[in-house]
């Protein structure tokens, strides 16, 4: 696997730049699809409007199902090292005092990692740029056309415009998403109504410095209306993420003053807490918004580009990061191994529904966790409250608001319970010794694991494509002979009918001819890879 690519080529007359693949956008999700390309050895070129990498925390946690994702590219260990070492009790739904109990889903990582947003960028950028690709900063795309064969898109920069071709594009650009207008692809939803507003604050004064707890410890409300969640960052700042009336009604773009901050702080918390600098803030809405199609031709969105919402319950970067490894591989596919183009549709299928699912529970969060506007939400609370403390219910909605619950169709497989489902990381014997599952993962193949022995010559005419490995997992880990396992972590086949087409569907068609035995598995960046596990 060609894991060092050139992003772009220049054409002949220097007019055009080309790639197989332009990203515009360089936040959490362009990142990540960008690194998933590179990976699969997928030149792209990355456009960003901005002159560097956000610099604010914006959001602040990464969920257990990113967690795993992240895990299975060897990215984990790097963001855990830029994490706030905060001990969170479990996840939450619209700060309500019961913890959610994300170890019911059975996943290494039960709790969400505070992780701010620019520290996971900085993560994503460096992995980018170890596979051999790079942002252009300061370019800002002005125009957009395609065709049967590609998409053109012209960017100004720093040395003035410059076009930019290649066989597809994502949009990866944010709420504001310029590829959007361009393309005029309808974004239907609500209006945002309320405004707040976080910022990252030199704090003088006491402020809660402790680093464990469930995140409802760190909520404040006032009789006036505020609403205030102060957490620690690193480097002595503090995160408040607010609202009140000087903040509701305030305009996009105007600056969170220290005033306004102040005003929050007065009302909302116990000791004397004072500003000395903010020094990053930005305003948000409960703006509610969803693409009515993900794929317009040869223009695909992922992340804000896609989707815009509340940030309550923690779920935006983690739903574009999601995107991003869900389409990623798919778009490689296509590229590389004549996967049909129609694969691209699930990404649509797959990944449409879980974001108006996330837009549902962030609304109903936005009205739980608002000021009361008329009688009978403090009793709504207290029932919600009591419904979280039924096991059957708290760990529904841990699997909603983890992303551990979600599944994916498997049309073409036998069907068997672990279908769509994520593969859990398991340690597996093989010869040599034990490892993880999400180690087998790290070249960003698909993974056919054998646990019994199985022959499966189907797949011989896949082993370019895929990593093949036979293991033994403790008994009644898993209740398969043998699974089928997307790069994004999806089981979509669990022995029985339907290997070739299965292979097919995920992976191109065969190639010609057997290629003999099992393949070594290369190694990725940023990780072991599997070493000669022989299937």
């Amino acid at each position: 696997m060609n894991t060092h690519v050139a992003d772009i080529t220049t054409e002949a007359d220097g007019s055009t730049e080309s790639a197989e693949v332009i990203v515009v956008g360089a936040g959490g999700a362009g990142l990540t699809l960008a690194a998933e390309l590179a990976l699969a050895g997928v030149r792209a070129v990355v456009l960003d409007r901005l002159p560097g990498r956000n610099l604010q925390s914006r959001a602040g946690a990464i969920q257990p199902r990113t967690a795993e994702l992240l895990d299975l590219r060897g990215l984990l260990d790097g963001a855990m090292e830029r994490s706030i070492d905060y001990r969170l009790l479990g996840g939450h739904f619209a700060g309500l005092p019961v913890p959610l109990d994300y170890a019911a889903w059975d996943t290494r990582y039960p709790y969400p990692v505070l992780l701010p947003q620019d520290q996971l960028e900085a993560v994503l950028e460096d992995r980018l740029t170890v596979l051999g690709g790079h942002v252009l900063r300061e370019h800002r795309l002005t125009d957009l056309r395609q065709d049967a064969d590609g998409v053109t898109v012209t960017a100004v920069g720093p040395a003035g415009p410059r076009s930019y071709r290649g066989r597809y594009l994502v949009a990866c650009d944010g709420a504001h998403s310029s590829v959007r207008k361009l393309v005029g692809a309808a974004f239907p939803g609500q209006s945002g109504t309320v405004r707040s507003a976080t910022a990252d604050l030199v704090l003088t004064g006491y402020a809660d410095q402790s680093t464990t707890g469930h995140i409802s410890t760190r909520i404040r409300t006032s009789p006036e209306g505020h609403f205030a969640m102060l957490t620690p960052l690193a480097n002595g700042l503090h995160k408040l993420i607010f609202s009140g009336p000087r903040t509701a009604f305030a305009e996009r773009d105007a600056p969170v003053t220290v005033e306004e901050v102040r005003e929050v702080l007065r009302a909302t918390q116990d000791t004397e807490l004072d500003v000395a600098e903010i020094r990053y803030a930005s305003r948000f809405s409960d703006a509610s918004r969803q693409l009515e199609h993900y794929r317009h031709g040869r223009v695909l969105f992922a992340g804000d580009a896609a989707h815009i919402h509340s940030p309550a319950g923690g779920q935006g970067l983690n739903l574009g990061v999601q995107d991003a490894f869900n389409l990623g591989w798919k778009l490689a596919g296509v590229l590389r191994n004549g996967t049909d183009e129609q694969v691209l549709d699930t990404y649509h299928a797959e990944r449409h529904p879980v974001a108006a699912r996330v837009l549902t529970l962030t609304r109903a969060q936005g009205v739980i966790i608002g000021p009361a506007r008329d009688g009978g939400l403090a009793e709504l609370r207290d029932v919600l409250t009591d419904l979280l403390r039924l096991p059957e219910a708290n760990r529904h909605m841990a699997g909603a608001m983890s992303g551990l619950d979600l599944h994916h169709p498997a049309p073409d497989a036998a069907a068997h319970p672990l279908l769509g489902l994520r593969m859990p990381d398991l340690d597996l014997h093989v010869d040599g010794g034990t490892v993880r599952y999400a180690e087998l993962a790290r070249t960003g193949r698909g993974v056919l694991l054998d646990l019994t022995g199985a022959p499966l010559t189907a797949a011989d005419p896949w082993n370019g494509r895929i990593t093949r490995v036979r293991a033994q997992a403790e008994a009644g880990a898993i209740d398969a002979d043998a699974v089928l396992v997307r790069p994004d972590g999806h089981i979509c086949w669990a022995g029985g009918a339907g290997l070739t087409e299965t292979l097919t569907r995920w992976f191109g068609p065969a190639e010609a001819g057997p290629r003999g035995g099992p393949r070594r598995a290369a190694a990725a960046v940023g990780g072991p890879g599997p070493e000669a596990y022989r299937a």
